[in-house]
């Protein structure tokens, strides 16, 4: 039975022929890749972090990893363009993204202030939006 978000047996035909891992390519012969490509459309459709991937399509830092080789090989360019998904192209450059890799200023962490920049108290004014009576 399929599940929602996964590919069907018309769209893995389209595919199947296209990824590396392959009886008879170089290196490591893929344990299932119908499982991982639903594993990735899983995460790209549902927006979970990759940490929360369900169980059943294994360990979700496995997963991660050969997403990123697929990636860095333009495999991903390939599966979306042969399944006519080219949208989801540009939605795959949104999955790199961690909270870990985001900048933030340097006081958001330290809260610390410049020498020079004083902490402004809010007058009565302020509060009142300037409707305080003189």
């Amino acid at each position: 039975m399929r599940r929602r978000h996964e590919l069907t047996d018309g769209q893995w035909d389209l595919i199947k022929e296209l990824l590396p891992g392959k009886e008879g390519d170089a290196g490591r012969t893929a344990a299932d890749n119908r499982l991982f490509v639903n594993a990735v459309l899983f995460v790209l459709r549902t927006g979970i972090p990759w940490a929360d991937l369900p169980e059943r399509f294994g360990k979700s830092n496995s997963v991660w990893r050969r997403f990123d080789r697929w990636a860095t090989n333009a495999v991903w360019e390939r599966v979306f363009k042969a399944l006519g998904e080219e949208s989801l192209i540009e939605e795959m450059k949104e999955v790199h993204l961690d909270s870990t890799t985001v900048k933030a200023h340097q006081v958001a962490s330290t809260g610390r202030r410049q020498e020079l920049e004083k902490k402004m108290q809010p007058t009565t004014d302020d509060a009142l939006g300037g409707l305080a009576e003189d």
